[in-house]
């Protein structure tokens, strides 16, 4: 078994990640980190567990730590939830410490050294842990995508076999994702919120380094721009989005891709049977009916139509967060670097 931890356990993404790894039959979770208020007691004691699954008992007593270098300094890999400016510097004391992170946090994803990866996208883009390594870093980072940006990006994935150069996309994005005090409740009801704090500079940014070619230890940026949209709207979980897309193909064209699209490898815990589920109902997909195919690690596509226009939904908390870098550490498990 390989020991793990989770950085900022108690957190909407926290939570996932104990969830997601409680009864993994790869990774023990041995720690789990927070703030220095809940340092020293059990987990069941002072995590406030808002998910729509049972609380693990298994972690309820693990005692929780404060969130430094030397609490998870016996991990082989940690996974972070933690806030992007605290993660910039503890992420990286880590891996120069020996530890792999697997993190959900935006601090390192633009770095030219980290991957940006999609377990079943860019798996390839594992590499550059060896350009790290040849800096003289025993542990690594590994980050995963933005949440909305998954979506966007493992969609596109089985239309790389037609060119395009312009993408446009409109995103209704669930108010999970802004965390569990993120959205006031007299904000949401009754309302969408056209704008999200960064969400569409990260989904033009972090598209085209997923995308992008790796050669020689550096990544080219696909050649492709993003135009995005992002709104808040009263959705628990599972962000859906509209996107059109310059493709010069029919539609039954890409439909028969996105069905016959596979990720270059399969089986391993966290990966669901199909990574891209093209919905042939005209009303689908839709969040509530959909986002948890796959054990939530599922991307549903649908309603493709002349233009290209399509529309892509997934669960922002699982496949768009915790579920995502799991499949990571999963898959540099086996190609043995962790």
């Amino acid at each position: 078994m390989i020991n793990v931890g989770v950085l900022g356990a108690t957190g909407a993404v926290g939570q996932r990640f104990v969830q997601l790894l409680a009864d993994h039959p790869w990774f023990n979770l041995t720690t789990l980190t927070a703030s220095e208020r809940s340092a020293g007691k059990p987990y069941g004691s002072v995590v406030n567990w808002r998910l729509d699954s049972p609380f693990p008992d298994s972690s309820a007593e693990l005692i929780v730590a404060p969130t430094t270098v030397d609490a998870v300094k016996d991990c082989d890999v940690v996974f972070s939830a933690l806030p992007a400016d605290i993660a910039t510097k503890l992420e990286t004391d880590i891996a120069n410490a020996g530890v792999g992170v697997c993190s959900n946090a935006s601090s390192h994803r633009m770095e030219a050294d980290v991957p940006l990866m999609i377990a079943e996208v860019n798996p390839e883009h594992a590499a550059l842990i060896d350009v790290q390594r040849k800096k003289g870093r025993d542990g690594f980072i590994v980050t995963n995508p933005n949440c909305s940006t998954i979506m966007l990006a493992t969609a596109l994935a089985p239309l790389r076999k037609f060119s395009f150069t312009n993408i446009n996309v409109a995103t209704m994005q669930a108010i999970s994702g802004a965390g569990f005090e993120g959205v006031p409740a007299f904000s949401i009801y009754d309302n969408v919120i056209p704008y999200i704090g960064s969400e569409e500079e990260k989904m033009s940014r972090e598209a085209n380094k997923i995308l992008g070619t790796l050669d020689g230890g550096k990544i080219t940026g696909a050649p492709f721009s993003v135009s995005a949209s992002c709104n808040r709207v009263p959705v628990i979980d599972g962000h859906t989005l509209n996107v059109w897309i310059d493709i010069k193909a029919t539609p039954a064209e890409v439909i028969e891709a996105f069905k016959t699209w596979q990720p270059p490898f399969s089986g391993l815990p966290t990966q669901p049977d199909h990574t891209v589920l093209y919905l042939d109902q005209e009303n689908r997909p839709q969040p509530r009916l959909d986002r948890n195919r796959g054990n939530a690690m599922t991307v549903s596509v649908g309603r493709v139509r002349e233009g290209i226009r399509f529309v892509a939904m997934g669960h922002n908390t699982i496949r768009g967060a915790a579920g995502a870098s799991v499949l990571n550490a999963e898959l540099l498990h086996t190609m043995k670097y962790i």
